[in-house]
């Protein structure tokens, strides 16, 4: 057996609607088909991709990246680097920039309204 790529990445949320918006206008996704599960949630598509899970559960809505936590972030490939920093500035969003020469890549460091660390990669 051989590891192909990561298939979509699970997000405990309490703010449902707002984590929709937030995927959709910041990063461009697109909610989509879901399986009839007994839990509200979304499917955040980039393409034809599910690439983020959304699921609803109960309690603090603000626990994110200011405690210690296991999965630290997750990275999205990406094209379009001007038109994505522009939506991030026009929308007040805070983000920092990473350059990784060694790599050819820029990285921008996002956090979703859950505190969730997002990096986006541009070649």
């Amino acid at each position: 057996m051989q590891i192909g790529r990561l298939d979509h990445v699970n997000v405990r949320t309490s703010q449902l609607d707002n984590m929709i918006d937030w995927y959709t206008n910041i990063l461009g996704m697109k909610k989509g088909v879901r399986p009839n599960f007994s839990f509200p949630g979304a499917w955040m598509y980039s393409g034809e991709d599910a690439v983020v899970h959304l699921v609803q559960v109960d309690g603090d809505p603000g626990s994110g990246s200011e405690i210690p936590l296991k999965l630290e972030h997750f990275a999205l490939a990406a094209s379009g680097r001007e038109v994505f920093e522009a939506r991030l500035r026009d929308a007040g969003e805070k983000f920092e920039i990473l350059e990784i020469s060694d790599f050819g890549i820029t990285q921008y460091n996002v956090w979703d309204p859950d505190g969730n660390h997002i990096h986006i990669d541009f070649t």
